[in-house]
């Protein structure tokens, strides 16, 4: 990742160096700082002069809260918000882009944000300023329009009340050379900032407070290349650091994330659910976790995609659902017998190195203080365990896991939830299934759940319990060439189902 550094550095210096030659401020094409006057045609002009300027340069947001709808970021443009700068999204639905030539998705408008760009180079967004794209009141109106017929959703959620098409904060597409730095951004309506299909991407300390409404992400990388992501904090009510791949001829790639602070009514760090491309080689290192619902660190290939070549050192998780899930599966092609599956639809899963992750998982769900939180399953279960699980004839294949430390809730009771191990050839594959730790109902283990693995150490582990639990540590099915080195659990509580 040396490389993608010093590429940021220098495209950072040659921003700092051409806005000493170039700034317009915002206020001097019309904008005005009350919060009320919409402000996007005069934002706009700003954005247009620079970038028509022959060596680009600064785009000014000066303190006062500066209402605005969709605005598209050019080349050799960065906006910089200065000190006490608030960026305010419109709450009015008819005031974002409509345009639907970019990202469009079978599910949502992807496209939308209140900061966009299309084909763009040598763009960012800089300084100690806020973002806040008052995702509620945006939300509700987008609703609102739906249901008095004025403004169709067609991909409306009916089973959970709420439209798809919501404009992110950030919808960056298509474009290379990002910088994102020091900003706070705030209440989205839907996913936080989202890069599509786009490479040389910096985002180095900013803040991310997305919990105003549902799918608030943090930070979305879509089929993305050389992205570095360091020193951020978010707290958001879906997935924190979200990896997604949706074309299958392309992938998310050399990905370095590190020193982040997370909390989530999801995944802390997610690859997927959609996973069509590919992810290779992603470095995650030195994240903290807290108060997340689903997986700390969650990786799943299930649309054909090629996982591999990951490395995740040092995560600290507390008041986590789940440290670890990882999972091959297949939503397409699946065989009559529900099984089995074609190679290319079950993707391949390999090549990943977990170590120095330690954990604490507690008894009741971690994201109580969220006003939205992730849905819980429909039926009575004990605790679970981490796992990694594949298909049968499509296993995953070479993991390490290393120096892990776990304490686990305990408290399982057979009147709760009962597999017994003479059940667990009954647990499903669920091939086809969306991918989460609890997939699999109830499991006959608490520590770890493996099933369909090729080549597997477990090295320095110790898992630990608060309090009893009837099942064994660890539970493996169909796990071909494992190694175990030091790894502590109560009374050898490990069992292979034959």
């Amino acid at each position: 990742m040396k490389t993608l550094q010093t590429l940021l550095l220098l495209f950072f210096v040659s921003i700092t160096i051409d806005a000493k030659d170039f700034v317009v401020d915002i206020a001097k094409y019309g904008a005005v700082a009350d919060g009320k006057t919409v402000n996007t045609e005069a934002i706009q002009k700003a954005i247009d002069a620079v970038n028509k300027h022959k060596k680009g340069g600064v785009v000014r947001i000066g303190a006062g809260r500066w209402l605005t709808g969709s605005i598209e970021l050019k080349s050799n443009v960065m906006l910089r918000l200065e000190k006490d700068a608030v960026l305010l999204g419109s709450t009015n639905p008819y005031d974002y882009d409509t345009n639907t030539t970019l990202g469009k998705r079978k599910d949502e408008d992807v496209h939308q944000g209140l900061i966009t760009s299309a084909h763009a180079k040598n763009i960012g967004i800089l300084g100690q300023g806020t973002i806040d794209g008052q995702g509620l009141a945006l939300a509700l109106a987008i609703d609102s329009l739906h249901h008095i017929g004025e403004r169709i959703d067609q991909n409306y959620n009916t089973r959970r009340q709420r439209p798809s098409t919501r404009p992110k904060l950030l919808f960056l597409a298509d474009s290379e050379n990002i910088m994102i730095s020091g900003v706070h951004f705030r209440n989205s309506a839907g996913w936080g900032l989202s890069f599509h299909e786009s490479s040389n991407i910096g985002i180095d300390s900013i803040t991310v407070y997305n919990r105003a409404y549902w799918n608030n992400d943090g930070i979305d990388l879509n089929d993305c290349k050389n992205v570095h992501v360091r020193n951020c904090n978010i707290n958001s009510a879906d997935d924190g650091i979200c990896l997604k791949s949706d074309n299958p001829e392309s992938m998310c790639q050399d990905i370095s994330i590190e020193h982040c602070h997370i909390t989530s009514s999801a995944s802390a760090v997610k690859f997927g659910t959609s996973s069509y491309g590919g992810f290779r080689n992603i470095s995650i290192r030195d994240i903290d976790v807290t108060d997340t619902f689903r997986s700390a660190i969650a990786l799943e290939s299930v649309d054909g995609a090629t996982l591999e070549n990951i490395m995740v050192d040092g995560v600290t998780a507390k008041n986590t659902g789940n440290p670890l899930f990882i999972r091959l599966g297949a939503r397409h092609g699946i065989d009559a017998d529900g099984l089995t599956v074609s190679g290319v639809c079950s993707g391949v899963c390999r090549n990943i190195t977990i170590r120095n992750l330690k954990a604490e998982v507690p008894f009741s769900r971690p994201d109580l203080m969220y006003d939205l939180r992730g849905p819980e399953v429909d039926y009575f279960h004990n605790p679970w365990p981490s796992s990694v699980a594949g298909l049968p004839g499509h296993p995953i294949e070479n993991i390490t896991l290393e120096n892990i430390d776990i304490l686990y809730p305990g408290r399982a009771t057979k009147g709760m939830a009962y597999v017994g191990l003479y059940r667990a050839k009954e647990i499903p594959e669920n091939a086809d299934g969306y991918p989460e730790f609890s997939m699999f109902g109830e499991l006959p283990s608490w520590a770890f759940y493996l099933r369909h693995v090729r080549n597997i150490t477990l090295r320095n582990i110790s898992v630990r319990l608060a309090d009893t639990d009837f099942r064994p540590a660890i539970v493996m099915e169909d796990v071909e060439g494992y190694g175990f080195e030091n790894v502590n659990v109560p009374n050898e509580q490990i069992h292979i189902v034959k």
